[in-house]
């Protein structure tokens, strides 16, 4: 969508005074969406999962290298949280849902949670 910005003055002397020229230049703004607010989607650690299948669960939900992965593993297990992506809303809730149904699947007690970043 593109909005016209008017000069009022301009617009009223030129209304007032048909006859002189017309030297108004509109200036076109475009309206700029606003970003979707985004969620980070993170692991919390657990007694029972193997750390293997977290580093498995995460290259393959979340696209991450084994370096990578294990790197979010080892946060994960050291500190009790680790952040293994950021998404916007829709796509967080779909990456936690799908970790969440592979470790039932798989038996293990893995948490998979989002929060606003």
């Amino acid at each position: 969508m593109v909005w016209l910005k008017i000069d009022l003055t301009n617009l009223i002397q030129i209304m007032a005074n048909p006859a002189q020229e017309n030297n108004t230049v509109l200036k076109p703004e475009v309206a700029k969406p606003k970003l979707p607010p985004m969620f980070k989607v993170m692991l919390l650690n657990d007694d029972y999962t193997p750390m293997e299948f977290v580093v498995e669960t995460i290259e393959r939900f979340f696209n991450k290298s084994r370096e990578q992965a294990t790197q979010i593993m080892l946060k994960v297990h050291i500190e009790g949280v680790g952040v293994c992506g950021i998404y916007p809303q829709d796509i967080a809730e779909t990456k936690m849902s799908q970790v969440m149904n592979h470790a039932m699947e798989a038996q293990h007690p893995l948490q998979c949670i989002i929060e606003i970043a």
